[in-house]
Formats: structure tokens, C-alpha cells, sequence
């Protein structure tokens, strides 16, 4: 029988489920207090996520308090020495590095990094393409997370099909990635396009980019949804979160079966 490896830390609840004679609600109480801890009145920290997932918990900053997320950055900080905010309002960021001063504040992605990044991939790598330079936002929301995590980033900016001649200038970079993310707003045409020249699986991000009839990134999200181009997978307007996790689940993935065959 193939034996599963156990989340670590969590050893300890482990040996009281297997030894416990405790009824159905003791050991719900025992599971649900394992990976959890609490902040105060406002937050539950979801400690173990990233071994459960490959995925760690993300401070999502929007509609929180500066010293709320002071508060929750410190405690996860305390149990993973990694944490990540996202959304972040720029007028908090002032205050953040007078607190952080060892953290990465990126003000075009709205978004922080406190603590050293994980070690690195090796030779895996996201090509992160954007259409043009407005989206870039939610590109360098996406960059910023999988760099912490220890991936490499090629960053290929402002190359839309207004200007085709500019993607097929990058062919060689983008060939060299293993997973590709294509931001685009408007008309969102250019995951359509890398879908039909590339082999990599490709993450789509609309943004909410353009005048008009691009209703703030609808129109890019059902071009990507409706693409002709199979295979693209599409995440919400603006969400280089969701782009970031499908892109690093995918390399984790492929590591670890590496690993295993080694």
C-alpha cells in the first residue's frame, strides 16, 4: 500500500486521534483546531493550507484595517516565516515597511511580501505575457507571489496584437517557459493567440482594461471563456492570485513526480 506523507507539524494530533477512544465530536474538534489559529476577534489563520494544497493562505488586504493586517501578518509570520498580501491599499504601505523593514512592498501590484522567499525550482520557470502595459498590475500581482515561492518569472510586457510583431520578437523566452500567463484587456484577444502558437498550458487573466464595451474586463472574460484556441484555462477579471496558484500547482506537481521517480 502507497503510504501518504503526513502534513508536518502535525504529528502530535495525529498520535492523540490514533490512540483516543474520544466520540465523533472530540476528534472533529482535534482536526479542526490543527490547522487553524486565531487573531483576535477578526481572523482564523489557516496555518496549514500550504501543505494541504501547495497553496499557502494569502492576506487578501481589501476592506481590512492597517493594524488588522499588521496583526495577521505577525501571527502567520510567527508559524510560517513567509506571508503574502495582496489588494493592499498604497496608503498603507507607508507604515507597512516602518513595521516590515525586512518586507518587499510592490506598489503596482498592490501587494507584500514579509519574509525570505522559498527556495527556488531550479530550471522551471512562468513566462508572465501581458497585452499591454495597463495590464501589467495584475501581472506583477502574480510575479510577485510565485517569486516568493521560489519561482522564476520571465516578465514579457506590452506585446498585444495591436502590435503582433512584438510577441513573435519574445518567441524564444516564451519557449523557455514551462507554464505561460497571458493578461489582456479590451477585446482580450491575446490568449487566443499564444494558445495557437504554443504548447505550454496557458492561465488567461482578463483585466479590466479599455473603454466602453469592454464593461471593465467582461468582454476580455467571455473572449478567453469563448476562445477557439483549446486548452486555456481562464481565471476571474484582474485575479493574478488565481493565475499564480494554477501556475505553481502545476510546477509543484511536476516536481514531485520528479522527485518520486528519482
Amino acid at each position: 500500500m502507497k503510504r501518504t506523507r503526513k502534513p508536518a507539524g502535525h504529528d502530535d494530533q495525529l498520535r492523540t486521534l490514533v490512540n483516543s477512544t474520544s466520540g465523533i465530536a472530540e476528534v472533529a474538534k482535534i482536526l479542526a483546531g490543527s490547522s487553524s489559529v486565531a487573531v483576535q476577534d477578526f481572523a482564523d489563520i489557516d496555518i496549514s493550507r500550504f501543505e494541504r494544497t501547495s497553496f499557502p493562505e494569502i492576506i487578501y488586504c481589501e476592506n481590512k484595517r492597517l493594524d488588522q493586517i499588521i496583526a495577521i501578518t505577525n501571527r502567520i509570520y510567527k508559524h510560517r516565516r513567509l506571508v503574502l498580501g495582496t489588494r493592499c491599499p498604497p496608503e498603507y504601505f507607508p507604515r507597512l515597511k516602518r513595521t516590515f523593514r525586512k518586507g518587499r512592498f510592490v506598489q503596482e501590484a498592490q501587494g507584500f511580501r514579509v519574509g525570505r522567499p522559498l527556495p527556488g525550482f531550479g530550471e522551471e520557470s512562468v513566462g508572465i505575457i501581458s497585452a499591454g502595459t495597463t495590464d501589467i498590475a495584475a501581472c506583477e500581482e502574480a510575479a510577485l507571489i510565485l517569486e516568493s515561492l521560489g519561482v522564476t518569472v520571465r516578465r514579457i510586457y506590452d506585446v498585444g496584437v495591436a502590435g503582433i510583431h512584438r510577441l513573435f520578437a519574445n518567441d524564444a523566452r516564451i519557449k523557455q517557459s514551462d507554464v505561460l500567463i497571458v493578461a489582456a484587456g479590451m477585446e482580450g484577444a491575446l490568449p487566443s493567440v499564444v494558445g495557437g502558437m504554443y504548447h505550454q498550458p496557458i492561465i488567461a487573466i482578463p483585466t479590466s482594461v479599455g473603454y466602453g464595451t469592454s464593461l471593465a474586463g467582461f468582454t476580455a472574460l467571455f473572449a478567453m471563456l469563448t476562445s477557439c484556441s483549446p486548452g486555456i484555462t481562464v481565471v476571474n477579471i484582474n485575479n493574478g492570485v488565481g493565475a499564480a496558484a494554477a501556475a505553481f500547482k502545476i510546477l509543484k506537481l511536476v516536481q514531485s513526480r520528479r522527485e518520486a521517480t528519482r
